[in-house]
């Protein structure tokens, strides 16, 4: 059998654990397994396989994994709490300017705050959150 054909194999085989125990670097192996068959059947002698399937493999073991734990670690980007207020829209229920007022904002009346000291609005209008601080909205 040509040599190829055993570095397929072994990225196969490599691919069967990486299905199992869902561990990457299986995958990263298994590529640098396929870029050696890759040479192998471009005629590169035995040394040149192994070397290359090592380079491969370590290469991608030192730029993504870093890179996909990273992504892993940091989770969905879903804000909540009071992060989740932040940016939505309001509907202003009681006149806001910079000493107070009352915002509905997702169905709760919200105690509000002009973010600018000048700024007035009046009911009815609709507001954007900026930031919430205590159990004030500050709005523009």
């Amino acid at each position: 059998m040509d040599s190829w054909i055993w570095w397929l194999l072994a990225a196969v085989g490599l691919g069967i654990p990486l299905v199992l125990t869902a561990m990457p670097e299986f995958a990263m192996f298994a590529v640098g397994a396929g870029a050696a068959a890759a040479a192998a059947g471009l005629g590169v002698g035995v040394v040149g396989q192994f070397l290359i399937f090592v380079g491969v493999s370590v290469a991608l073991l030192v730029v993504v994994r870093p890179i996909a734990y990273r992504q892993l670690k940091q989770g969905p980007g879903i804000r909540t709490g009071i992060d989740a207020l932040t940016g939505a829209t309001a509907i202003v229920q009681e006149q806001v300017d910079g000493q107070g007022g009352r915002i509905k904002l997702n169905g709760e009346i919200w105690s509000a705050r002009a973010l600018n000291p000048g700024s007035v609005y009046e009911p009815g209008q609709q507001v954007d959150v900026v930031e919430i601080q205590g159990a004030t909205a500050l709005v523009v």
